[in-house]
Formats: structure tokens, sequence, C-alpha cells
């Protein structure tokens, strides 16, 4: 049985998730720092995507599998692990819940006007505010994956029409219209609400730019909550200013925090939160159940899930 190195605290019933696959399975947990003392005994590493590996990678004489607990794996992949044999995998799936959630906030605040009133609830102003309804709108979503997908569905239980970008064209259930990626031109000037809910890859970098806010309608609304540097943000600061469109929610920056003298923050048609859109009580319940999932396959030869292709990044 292997020795698996987890990169975060566990509580008992993470742990007993992992021994129900197989109960001589030796689970390690502690912080990056302390991961030193444990790297050369690991078979199995599970660490965040943003963790700095590299020193342990290089140490890691018996490693066959590293497993990120976050759906993004930018800072896992190097020269190193790239010509590995080691294989790597996310934790892609479990995100859907939480940012569908999160992206239908702050969608319903722009809406209800509730990002005005709460400004003028601090005011002590009784003022009524424009609003408007998400009810038969129209909702584009440029990369429909399993975020993607549950952003679709919560879309068409409030009555909204979806529309989405893949790059290979399937039949979606609840996507009215899917385009494929190099149509998303003819997208955008449909949608009254654009989510960017794409990975962030060598091919992605500075994806969406000045000439995708030209296409929008200035009455749309835009929201990243893929990673920040999907998105040209100079264009997007460019675009709100000269009205191009009419607000952003944005919960990832191309530099996080977002610095203090970025123009974003001063706008009054523009929400920020701190990159927590898949935050939740539940989520490394959910992690770790993946984990332990394919754990079993991999102990018993079968195909794994979420297996990342190190050269392209997804």
């Amino acid at each position: 049985m292997p020795t698996i190195l987890i990169l975060n605290k566990l509580a008992e019933r993470h742990k007993t998730m992992i021994h129900s696959v197989a109960d001589d399975i030796a689970v390690i947990s502690c912080e990056l720092d302390e991961a030193g003392q444990y790297i050369a005994d690991a078979d199995i590493l599970v660490a965040w995507g943003w963790m700095d590996i590299r020193p342990l990678f290089l140490r890691a004489a018996k490693l066959k599998w590293l497993h990120a607990l976050s759906a993004g794996v930018e800072t896992l992949i190097f020269p190193e692990m790239q010509n590995s044999g080691i294989i790597l995998t996310n934790s892609r799936g479990i995100h859907g819940i939480p940012i569908s959630e999160h992206i239908f906030a702050m969608m319903l605040t722009f809406t209800r006007g509730l990002h005005l009133l709460l400004k003028q609830q601090a005011a002590k102003k009784w003022r009524r505010v424009p609003t408007d309804e998400l009810h038969e709108k129209t909702l584009g979503i440029i990369g429909l994956g399993s975020i993607g997908r549950e952003i679709a569905k919560k879309a068409k239980g409030l009555g909204m029409n979806v529309v989405a970008t893949k790059r290979a064209v399937t039949t979606e259930l609840f996507v009215d219209k899917l385009y494929p990626a190099d149509q998303l031109h003819e997208m955008l000037p449909l949608c009254d609400f654009v989510v960017v809910a794409l990975p962030l890859t060598e091919d992605t970098k500075g994806y969406f730019r000045l000439e995708h806010f030209q296409a929008m309608k200035p009455t749309a609304y835009f929201f990243n909550i893929a990673r920040g540097a999907v998105v040209n943000e100079p264009d997007l600061i460019t675009a709100l200013e000269q009205g191009l469109i009419a607000g952003a929610g944005l919960d990832v920056f191309e530099n996080e925090p977002l610095p203090e003298e970025s123009p974003l923050w001063e706008r009054e048609n523009v929400i920020i939160t701190p990159h927590l859109a898949a935050l939740s009580p539940y989520y490394l319940d959910r992690a770790i159940k993946l984990f332990a999932d394919n754990l079993a396959r991999y102990v018993n030869g079968r195909e794994m899930l979420n297996i990342i292709d190190k050269h392209k990044g997804y």
C-alpha cells in the first residue's frame, strides 16, 4: 500500500474516507513547511495548486502520483514535473456549487441594486434605485466545464436563456446554444451577462481582451471566477471607463491581493471579492472524497479520474 503525504491538516472524518479504501494505507497530513521530513517516503503527494512544491518534488524519489486539492494546477507544472512519468490529477468537479452560487449572488446584486442600496444604508439614505430581473435574460458562459454546467443549470432554473462556448461542441442539457471557441465574437452580442470559466493555460493567458468587451452590449455585465490572467485587466478597466459594459463582478485578478492603487476599487459598478468563490465549509469533504475515489482506482489498477495533460495544463 502507498504512503500518502497530504499538505493540509485533516480531520478524522477525512482520514476515515481515505482508510476506507484500504486500512493499511499510511496517511501523513502536515503543513507545507513540515513536509520535508516525510517527502522521501511519499508515493503520493496531495497539495494545493498554488503551492510551490518544486523543492519537495526534487527530493521525492518514490513519488508516482501528484494530486491537487484545487482545480488549478498551474504552479504544480514545472519542467521536472512535465518530464517525469508522475501522474498529475486535480479536483475538477467539486467547485460548481459554491462558485455558481457566488456568481448568482453577484448577478442579483447588480439587477436588484444591492451594491447601491448597501451604500445608502450605511449613509442612512432612503432612496429607490433602478432594478431589473434575471428572468429571460441571456447568460453567456465562456468555457463549459463542470463549473460552467452548474452555472447553466441554475440559470435555467431562474428562467434565463443560456449560451456557451466549448472547445468541442456537444449536446448540453442546460444550454440553449453551444458555440465553438472560435465563434466567441458571435455569441457575445447576445449576452446580458458573461461569465468566464476557463482554466489558465498558455493558450488562455490574456484570452479575453478589449475586442471582446467591444463586442458586448453596453448594458451587459462581465464576471470572472476563473483566473485573473485569463482577462487582460487593463482592457477590462478601459471597458469600464468607456462604458463598453455596465459593470463587472470579479473574484480573481492578475495580481492578488489586488493592489490598493487599482482603479477597480473605486468603481461603483464593480463588485470585488478576494478569490473566495469556491470556498465552502464543505470544500475539503468534497475534495477528499474525490481523492479517495481516485485512490481506489489507483490501487486497483483502474482508469483514474481528472488526469491532467502536463503539457497542455488541463
